[in-house]
């Protein structure tokens, strides 16, 4: 993704935020906290706090959590540092850590009952601004009718567009933590059994469905709320990274059993809501057990490195074999973190926009533990926690990945690609794919790309 104008939104998203509790929170680190007995006090949950690691330091934080509940963390900095975070108790190791190059870093911790909690950022490298968002149970505010929690749901600001249809009410759904599961749709017509068949069965009867996007409608409230008798479905227009932090986004998001990513524009998506709560109470669906997912551009979200065409022309088949280093050829770092997912690239609209040539150069451009999943339109796959899919709709998913007979023969920047026996899986309705294991009962067919060539596949027809 491009990052221009990256760091200035967020430093303008923790100025405008304002938080929901009566007392000041702590909105900008204070030095010196560089051990436990000085760390700044006053946290708010989904309060963001802008800070600055240096050579030689370390910044301390504490912060009470009122109930048991889970604990999620996001530290975002540059993209040339790598910062890391620990949380403590107030005795013992560090309970959860985030230690990847990723950014922001993020994870969750799942407290056991309220209690006084340390958080220590330090630097792996390079220095420079940080802002740390930690959300946790705060406050003894019962919420409204049943106690799910998540406390009541925030006062909605008048310039976000949401729509429910179905119960305001948080509705306790059983889920079983660390199970999490992911729906990856293609595009155009949207898959039914998938709901009724894959997501209704996940998350069971009467569940919260929240719909997120950057433009469009209600459409899909009133379809998954027939298809999956959820007990609601609210759509959220989340158009700007000061929505994306908002309590009520966040509480919608956090509080529900399936998050949808709508089709749209991946880039926007990334632009408006990485480094926000959105980001962080995605995470917490799927880490609890829900299931979350998207078509065309919401499948693309899910990956572990994201297609971005972020200011630039959407990739073509055509063009992107003729220069392996096209300059619409784009990755991102991923936006939810999905074990099942690790390592995978994903593309949508597949075979219609014949993007076999596009989905084969991408792949090439990561290591070779990579592999590409790539969903035609009115078809999904859905991935539960032990790496399981299974194929719904009316279309293929293709499945790409290198083998011990891969060749990366011409793989240079400003020449044309000649890559060659890239293994290809086709995957029809009812097939299944394991994406730890590959083991599957699809069918199989070696493919070869050489830019050199008007017609650059081998065989003629790779699909």
């Amino acid at each position: 993704m491009n990052n221009k104008n990256f760091i200035l939104c967020v430093s303008l998203t923790a100025l405008l935020f304002i938080s929901t509790n009566s007392y000041a929170c702590l909105t900008d680190e204070i030095e010196s906290n560089n051990n436990e007995s000085s760390a700044n006090t006053d946290v708010c949950s989904n309060t963001i706090i802008s800070g600055k690691l240096s050579r030689n330091d370390i910044d301390w934080f504490e912060f009470q959590v009122s109930q048991a509940g889970t604990i999620d963390i996001s530290l975002d900095h540059h993209r040339r540092d790598d910062f890391d975070w620990a949380l403590y108790q107030t005795s013992g190791s560090a309970v959860a850590q985030g230690e990847s190059s990723y950014y922001p870093e993020t994870g969750s911790y799942q407290a056991s009952e309220s209690g006084t909690y340390y958080l220590k950022l330090t630097r792996y490298k390079g220095s420079g601004w940080y802002d740390l968002n930690i959300s946790f149970p705060e406050g003894n505010t019962p919420p409204s009718g049943e106690d799910c929690g998540y406390g009541d749901r925030p006062s909605k600001p008048s310039s976000l567009e949401a729509y429910t249809s179905g119960s305001s009410n948080d509705s306790c759904a059983t889920l079983i933590q660390d199970d999490g599961a992911v729906l990856l749709m293609g595009g155009g017509s949207d898959v039914d059994s998938a709901f009724s068949n894959r997501v209704a069965s996940h998350i069971g009867n009467g569940s919260d469905i929240v719909v997120i996007r950057t433009s469009g409608t209600d459409a899909y409230n009133d379809y998954l709320l027939g298809l999956t008798n959820a007990d609601s479905v609210e759509t959220l227009i989340i158009d700007s990274r000061s929505k994306a932090n908002d309590p009520y986004v966040d509480w919608a998001i956090r509080s529900a059993e399936f998050v949808w990513v709508a089709g749209g524009d991946q880039s926007d998506y990334l632009n408006q809501w990485q480094g926000t709560s959105v980001q962080s109470a995605l995470q917490h669906v799927f880490n609890k057990g829900g299931v979350v997912g998207g078509t065309s551009a919401g499948m693309a979200l899910m990956a572990n490195s994201i297609y971005d065409p972020d200011g630039v022309s959407g990739a073509v088949s055509s063009e992107v074999v003729t220069d392996f280093c096209h300059d619409t050829l784009q990755f991102s770092n991923r936006f939810t973190s999905i074990p099942m997912l690790d390592n995978s690239l994903t593309d949508t609209h597949f075979q219609e926009r014949d993007r076999m040539g596009r989905a084969t150069v991408s792949l090439g451009h990561h290591s070779n533990n990579f592999f590409s999943i790539a969903a035609s339109e009115a078809t999904s796959i859905f991935i539960t926690s032990d790496g399981n899919g299974v194929v719904d709709g009316s279309g293929e998913v293709y499945i790409l990945r290198e083998t011990a007979q891969t060749q990366r023969q011409t793989l240079s920047c400003g020449q044309p690609v000649n890559y060659l026996n890239v293994l290809r899986t086709k995957l029809v309705p009812g097939n299944s794919y394991n994406v730890t294991t590959h083991n599957h009962n699809g069918n199989e067919l070696n493919i070869s790309i050489n830019g050199n060539n008007s017609n650059f596949y081998n065989p003629t027809n790779p699909y």
